[in-house]
């Protein structure tokens, strides 16, 4: 018996002191190393690659998107673009049974609507022509022919924060009317903040809402 409780001591001290150094080492000094490295290497990317516009204050991430709307009404189920900005590409749905309307990033996923499905063939034609309406302006006017598809569908995620370029150009004169700038200004925005395909052959060229507004308000501030 003595042997026996000497032996279960032992085996339990042995465990203790094992679970006492794999908490130490995995729960305290590898993540600490891990967080040191990433705040060294890529301090960016580790704090969430956040954004901030010129004062330094935070405005969101580069990896999740945003709407830009206009305060919601009491009879509004829905509340309406902001058209002062850039809009970003619907997010997963253009319905009310969509799965994510307002990017939020507590739920993320696709409608699963297949590509005849009616609901979503009449929100693609209802988005185009919203698209259409909102971005002809005087002296400038926008045919359906003229919508990319990323303008009228969401991403896979419904969170994805950037558009291509073509949206982001067929929204050029709106953006200059509703702001007071020159097209040529607005027009040299976007193309100042289209990222080109990673390694020059990955991807296609695209352009992030977020950076594009916040470089937007900076510019409509001065002008």
């Amino acid at each position: 018996m003595n042997n026996s409780a000497v032996n279960t001591g032992r085996v339990l001290w042995a465990g203790l002191r094992a679970l006492l150094v794999l908490t130490v080492v995995c729960g305290v000094l590898y993540p600490f190393a891990v967080t040191a490295v990433a705040q060294l290497v890529l301090p960016g990317k580790a704090n969430g690659s956040e954004i901030k516009d010129a004062s330094g204050k935070v405005v969101g991430s580069e990896l999740i998107g945003q709407r830009y709307d206009l305060p919601l009404k009491d009879c509004e189920e829905t509340a309406a673009p902001d058209l002062r900005w850039f809009q970003p590409r619907p997010s997963n749905g253009l319905g009310t049974n969509s799965v994510n309307t307002q990017y939020s990033i507590i739920l993320s996923g696709a409608t699963n609507r297949s590509g005849d499905n009616a609901d979503l063939i009449q929100w693609v034609k209802d988005a185009k022509a919203a698209v259409v309406k909102d971005n002809s302006v005087p002296g400038h006017t926008v045919k359906p022919s003229d919508v990319p598809a990323d303008a009228v569908t969401s991403s896979g995620s419904g969170l994805d924060p950037h558009i291509s370029p073509e949206y982001a150009r067929l929204q050029v004169h709106r953006v200059a009317e509703r702001n007071h700038l020159t097209v040529a200004a607005v027009d040299k925005l976007v193309a100042d903040h289209t990222d080109d395909r990673v390694l020059g052959f990955v991807g296609e060229p695209r352009v992030n809402v977020l950076k594009l507004n916040t470089a937007l308000k900076d510019l409509a501030g001065k002008g």
